[in-house]
């Protein structure tokens, strides 16, 4: 499954701070639909990810009832992002080994 949506780039503080883009509450229900399928662990989705000319592997973290893309640092320098810029996500649900990290 692919999905594109559009949302700020948000830091969440903790004892590291992180970065992430909250997916939209119409395609988190469709992550909802197929999650169970593909979840492992914990509930996080394992998931490819298109920002710009960047492409990685992660896992979308359930949170709230939704779910949060992580946006690692090498990807905010590569693609010279700060927190509240707003980006455009391409994410193939599925696609991702449960090896690859964050």
């Amino acid at each position: 499954m692919q999905l594109t949506f559009s949302g700020p780039l948000i830091e969440w503080r903790g004892p590291a701070p992180y970065y992430f883009v909250a997916v939209p509450p119409e395609q988190a229900a469709q992550v909802r639909e197929v999650a169970r399928l593909l979840s492992y662990g914990w509930g996080v989705v394992p998931v490819r990810v298109q920002l710009g000319a960047s492409v990685w592997t992660t896992s979308l973290f359930p949170r709230q009832g939704g779910y949060l893309v992580p946006v690692r640092a090498a990807i905010r320098r590569a693609e010279a992002l700060h927190e509240g810029a707003e980006v455009t996500l391409s994410l193939g649900l599925g696609e991702a080994e449960p090896s690859q990290g964050t």
